[in-house]
């Protein structure tokens, strides 16, 4: 039996709330332990009201006996844990099911990166390097990423005049440097690609020998930066093939002059004239306004050093003075003859003046360069259309018994025999500095060399670029040699065709295009 007081009946109204503190007065034949009945909050974690049924029933009537051996009150006592216990075990799945769909998206999302970066990576592989750069550069660098527009000497032909166009030049690729030429020599090498004795393809930019500006620099050049003063290296230093390694090698094997492809070291182009590609000359490209080459390709000089001079130093000085000094290792007291006083052939002679030799003897078909030449050091000189003998046969009469080093510096075959031909027989020495002509043989008496003589080579004065150039730079620019002597002509780039004209006829020893 159980009993609400009076008093319980007249404070609980229907509409009142029971709070969980709120305990109903008992009486005293119902034990305690059964009488307690805290009030079981519902899913707000709200009291229940007292409006259901039930509660309407208990608080109107003064006594109501139980009918069984748990009470009305003990069964929704039970009933309300049971419920608050299903309503806990739902919202204790909600909360996992919400975070299982937290961790679900994080995976999502985390696996949605990986796929975006999946796809720059497939990008990067195909699509151009200006898209590629604009993926991987921030704002700063996109000014750099632009397609420039300028001029160039575009050979279109072999045994054509060079036409000036508008071309196009594509920004640098990853470890690739974008120049602005600020000064360009014309070299008898680009003259044997049109007319045939140097096999490229066309049509191309030729121009090897010049100084500029660094425009940009693609990903990963750590070494210039823009704004550096640079002379481009048609010999590359890689530093890593079997050449760069050994003291006396410096043809790194990522030069193009052997397999004459036009291209960059990927495989690709960076000019474009009227839609058609056009092909680069041996890593460099010179008769441009804007070029592009490799970063293994390019040397930083001196930032005060006049462009318009040191350009000599990217092949013509550096050739001739190096085949003297690098590659013959000529030797104080020495007998020396050069064939050909070209840019190259004169540069000889200083290299041999600066090695001491005793007695440097010009040898050339065109008696004019003589003054040019005993100016630089020659002791002698010696045109070959005034005698009736073989030349090697006069200049062993002139030595006696034959000179101790000779450098060919034309590119004939028939030369070359003769530089040959005219050296000490059992020590002399003969350097083919000139560029040999394509799909010719040349043919000599075996006893020449049979005897003792030494027939070398030498590219680009046997120097290793990238460490040489700074250095010859630096020794310029404190006079321990001069330039100005070899420079007879400075033309703007538009009078390219007439400074080709020049160097034909003989009139020029080096004209240099100015910007």
């Amino acid at each position: 039996m159980k009993y609400l007081s009076g008093v319980e009946k007249q404070v609980r109204k229907p509409s009142q709330k029971l709070m969980s503190s709120e305990t109903p007065t008992e009486s005293p034949e119902v034990p305690t332990e059964n009488t307690m009945s805290p009030e079981v909050p519902d899913v707000e974690g709200k009291v229940k009201s007292s409006d259901s049924p039930v509660e309407r029933q208990e608080a109107g009537s003064d006594k109501e006996e139980c009918l069984g051996p748990m009470s009305k009150r003990q069964r929704k006592k039970l009933l309300k844990q049971k419920q608050w216990e299903e309503q806990k075990d739902l919202r204790r799945q909600k909360r996992k099911e919400k975070r299982q769909k937290r961790k679900l998206e994080r995976q999502s999302k985390s696996d949605s990166n990986s796929e975006v970066n999946d796809r720059k990576r497939m990008r990067r592989e195909v699509v151009p390097s200006t898209l590629r750069l604009i993926v991987d550069c921030s704002f700063d660098d996109l000014m750099v990423l632009k397609v420039i527009k300028c001029k160039a000497a575009v050979m279109w032909e072999a045994n054509k005049p060079f036409s000036i166009e508008e071309v196009e030049v594509a920004p640098p690729k990853a470890h690739e440097v974008r120049i602005k030429i600020v000064a360009t020599g014309i070299c008898r090498s680009d003259d044997h690609v049109i007319t045939g004795g140097l096999v490229m393809p066309f049509p191309i930019i030729l121009g090897h020998e010049a100084a500029g500006v660094v425009e940009s620099v693609g990903q990963g050049v750590t070494s210039i930066k823009p704004g550096d003063k640079v002379i481009p290296l048609f010999v590359p230093q890689c530093g890593e093939c079997n050449s760069c390694l050994n003291t006396k090698g410096n043809l790194c094997s990522k030069n193009d002059i052997d397999s004459g492809a036009g291209l960059m070291p990927d495989g690709t182009t960076r000019f474009t004239c009227k839609g058609k590609a056009i092909h680069h000359f041996i890593g460099t490209s010179t008769f441009t306004e804007y070029t592009v080459v490799h970063e293994l390709a390019v040397a930083k000089i001196d930032s005060a050093a006049p462009l318009e001079k040191v350009c000599l130093i990217g092949c013509g000085f550096s050739t001739g003075y190096g085949a003297a000094v690098q590659t013959a290792k000529v030797e104080p007291g020495s007998t020396c003859a050069i064939f050909g006083l070209g840019g190259v052939g004169l540069s000889v002679v200083m290299g041999c003046k600066a090695a001491g030799a005793s007695r440097i003897i010009a040898v050339d078909i065109n008696s004019d360069k003589f003054a040019k030449a005993k100016e630089l050091g020659a002791t002698d000189c010696v045109n070959p259309k005034d005698f009736k003998k073989p030349v090697h046969e006069v200049l062993i009469e002139m030595t006696g018994h034959g000179v101790d080093y000779s450098f060919e510096v034309i590119g004939c075959t028939e030369t070359m025999t003769a530089a040959l031909a005219c050296c000490q027989y059992n020590y002399g020495v003969s350097v083919i500095v000139g560029v040999p002509p394509a799909a010719q043989k040349i043919t000599f008496d075996p006893m020449l060399l049979f005897t003792g003589r030494t027939w070398k080579g030498s590219v680009f004065g046997g120097w290793k670029s990238k460490d040489a150039v700074p250095k010859l730079v630096a020794d310029y620019m404190k006079k321990k040699f001069v330039l100005e002597p070899l420079i007879t002509h400075t033309l703007p780039f538009t009078k390219i065709n007439e400074g080709f004209d020049l160097l034909r006829t003989g009139k020029s020893i080096r004209s240099v295009l100015v910007l």
